[in-house]
Order: structure tokens, then C-alpha cells, then sequence
């Protein structure tokens, strides 16, 4: 009954509770919840009153929270399962951040996407909400580079970076993990709904909160860790001093994963935090999504960086970006359609390409065709 029990333990106790983590480091579960619901004590442990007072209605909450699961089309997994990530269990060998710590008692999963082999190749990008045009692309492209690579993409859906980072990986038909601070079967926030609709139909919707949960202020720092802890790696684009995605960095730096900042203009208050994170050395520098893959990669791996680094503008762009400049003219304006059709992409590929294009100047639309305006193969 450990699934059963560690989803009771999910409705009784706040995710990250630093009190759980350390009463499950020397008791079982079930004993757990039996001292909880006043069944038996355990020696030298008062349950917190706030999980006593749950207790009382834990018939109620299971029964609300699998009936939410059901409709929602969740699923519970647990330590043990062969879905659940093991990087998880570094989380119960670190000090808490703003009062949380310990891996989850278990996740609710929402989506095709297989979560242990997802995020066994893992990256997370993560940054400001009021991101500026320049944090919008270089997140995009950022992931566009990391998905085409064949690393998943992880972020927590969020305006800005969060949408922009899914997004990029949409861009290379990739897999995205999207991590919650509210229950797996809401949509938060509800103009994303779409957006986390589609994660689902090709990668996972993941939260430790339970089916209907609330997204309360502290839930998104103690998602946070769960985004750090999931991925190899992650990087900050547009970070103000006292920005939330600072706080993923910081447990990405305690449990020993790669941390990257991506550089902004200096006189940006949005790239403030991520400056500063570079100068205490919380973060390397990063440029592009070569560099990503290099810190991901390891010592060693970038040997042949100088002969392979890109040098013109057209090497810089994802690769449905590339190839749909191959099916556009200068005189010549074709339909989205045509476009496809000539280089054997998608329409929605192509569309998400042009929009990529259209905001680098590098094609003109008129009406519902496009043409080339400005060269990317030189300088």
C-alpha cells in the first residue's frame, strides 16, 4: 500500500515540507500516516497539527482528488515506478530554500510523454515573466538548439521565457515537460491553456500538488526545486534581482546540476539577477545554444569550438528555420502552403518558422504571402 499511502501523505502535507522529508528519512510511509490520522505514535514525533486537522478529512480529499484524476486523465507515480525520475531522491540531501526541500512523496503526470526517459536528457529553461523581445527569441532559439540536439526542454509554462523556452521545442517537433504549481489537471495560467494542452499531446504536464491544487505563491518556489532536480542543467534568461527563476537557479546549484545565464543588455533591471548570479559565480555565461550544450556536455566536449562555431546569421537559426528559407523567393511571393509543400515541412512547422523570420526582418509578408527581404548567409 506504499502508492496509497504516499498519495495520502500527498493530500495531508504540503509538498516540500522540510518536516516530512526528514521523518520519511527514518519511517515508512504507512507509519507516517497512521500517526497522522492518531492510529499509533511514533517515538519522539508530534504530528504538526495543520496535518492532524487534513486527516480528518482524508476520505473526502482522496475521494475529490481521484474523481478530478479520472476526468483529467492523470496518472499518480511514485518511487519505484518505472516513470519516476531517480535524479528526484538528490532532493532529500540538500538544506531548504525558503522552507522547502525533500523530492516529492509523488507525482501526478498528465500527457503521452514517458517522464523518467524524458528527463533523463534534460534542460531547463527558465526566466522572466515581462521578458523583453530579446529574452522572447533567444529563450526560443535557445530551445529550438537544445530539442534539435535531443534535449528535452523543461520549464513551468509560465508567461514569457516559460512559453517562449515549450514553444522552441514545438519548433523541432520535440517532447517539452511542463512542471505546475497547481494541480496537473489546470491549465495556470488559463490564457496558456492551449500551450499546456499541447505539451501534454506530445511530452508530460507534471505537478506534485494534488488534482484541483490551488497555484499559491510558495507553491511555485517549491515547484521550483522539482524543475532544478529533473534536468542536468539550467539557464536563466532575463532574471531581475529578485526574480522566482533565480530560485530554480540556486537548487540547481545545490544539487550540483550545471548552472547557465544568458547575458543582457547592462542597463536592463530584467537581466539584473542573471548579471549578478555570473559575477558570484552561480552561473556561467552563456551565448547561444551551442554554449548550453557544451556546459551540458561536460569538460572536453567543446575541442572543436573554435572551427564549428557559427559565423553568419542563416548558421544561427533552428533548423525548420533554415529550411523554410530555402522554399521562400525575392520576386516571387508564395502562400504558407506553397512554402510546405516545396520543402516538404509542415504548415504549422512553416508558420512558427516565419514568425521566427518575420522578427529578425529576414521576410516580408503581404496579405497571406511571403517573400524574402533581407540576406542571413552573410556576416
Amino acid at each position: 500500500m506504499t502508492r496509497q499511502d504516499r498519495l495520502a501523505l500527498s493530500l495531508l502535507v504540503e509538498p516540500g515540507d522540510p518536516r516530512l522529508r526528514d521523518l520519511l528519512l527514518t519511517h515508512e510511509p504507512s507509519e507516517i500516516v497512521a500517526a497522522i490520522l492518531r492510529r499509533h505514535r511514533l517515538p519522539g514525533a508530534e504530528m504538526p497539527e495543520s496535518w492532524v486537522e487534513r486527516g480528518l478529512r482524508l476520505d473526502r480529499a482522496a475521494e475529490a482528488a481521484a474523481a478530478r484524476a479520472k476526468a483529467a486523465g492523470l496518472r499518480w507515480v511514485t518511487p519505484g515506478d518505472k516513470e519516476w525520475p531517480a535524479a528526484l531522491s538528490d532532493l532529500d540531501h540538500v538544506e531548504p530554500l525558503h522552507g522547502a526541500t525533500g523530492a516529492p512523496v509523488g507525482l501526478w503526470l498528465r500527457g503521452v510523454g514517458h517522464l523518467g526517459d524524458l528527463s533523463k536528457r534534460s534542460v531547463a529553461i527558465v526566466g522572466a515573466r515581462d521578458c523583453t523581445t530579446y529574452g522572447a527569441e533567444c529563450s526560443s532559439d535557445l530551445a529550438a538548439d537544445c530539442a534539435d540536439a535531443g534535449w528535452t526542454v523543461i520549464s513551468g509554462a509560465a508567461f514569457g521565457v516559460d512559453g517562449c523556452a515549450h514553444r522552441g521545442a514545438f519548433l523541432m517537433n520535440a517532447p517539452t515537460i511542463a512542471v505546475l504549481a497547481c494541480g496537473a489537471d489546470l491549465d495556470y495560467p488559463k490564457p496558456h491553456g492551449a500551450l499546456i494542452g499541447r505539451i501534454a499531446e506530445v511530452g508530460v504536464v507534471v505537478s506534485e500538488q494534488s488534482p484541483g491544487g490551488r497555484p499559491l505563491k510558495g507553491r511555485f518556489l517549491s515547484r521550483n526545486r522539482v524543475i532544478a532536480a529533473l534536468t542536468q542543467g539550467t539557464v536563466v534568461v532575463e532574471a531581475a534581482l529578485r526574480s522566482g527563476s533565480l530560485n530554480t537557479l540556486n537548487w540547481a546549484d545545490q544539487l550540483g546540476r550545471t548552472t547557465m545565464a544568458l547575458p543582457g543588455p547592462v542597463t536592463s533591471r530584467q537581466s539584473a539577477g542573471a548579471h549578478a548570479a555570473m559575477r558570484a559565480g552561480k552561473a556561467v555565461l552563456v551565448t547561444g545554444g551551442r554554449d548550453v550544450l557544451a556546459e551540458l556536455a561536460g569538460p572536453g566536449a567543446e575541442a572543436d569550438e573554435q572551427t564549428s562555431q557559427p559565423v553568419t546569421e542563416f548558421d544561427r537559426l533552428p533548423p525548420a528555420a533554415r529550411t523554410t528559407l530555402d522554399g521562400l523567393d525575392w520576386a516571387t511571393a508564395r502562400t504558407v502552403t506553397q512554402i510546405a509543400s516545396s520543402v516538404r515541412l509542415s504548415t504549422r512547422e512553416v508558420r512558427a518558422a516565419l514568425d521566427l523570420l518575420d522578427r529578425r526582418g529576414l521576410v516580408s509578408r503581404a496579405g497571406a504571402e511571403w517573400t524574402l527581404s533581407r540576406r542571413a548567409d552573410v556576416g
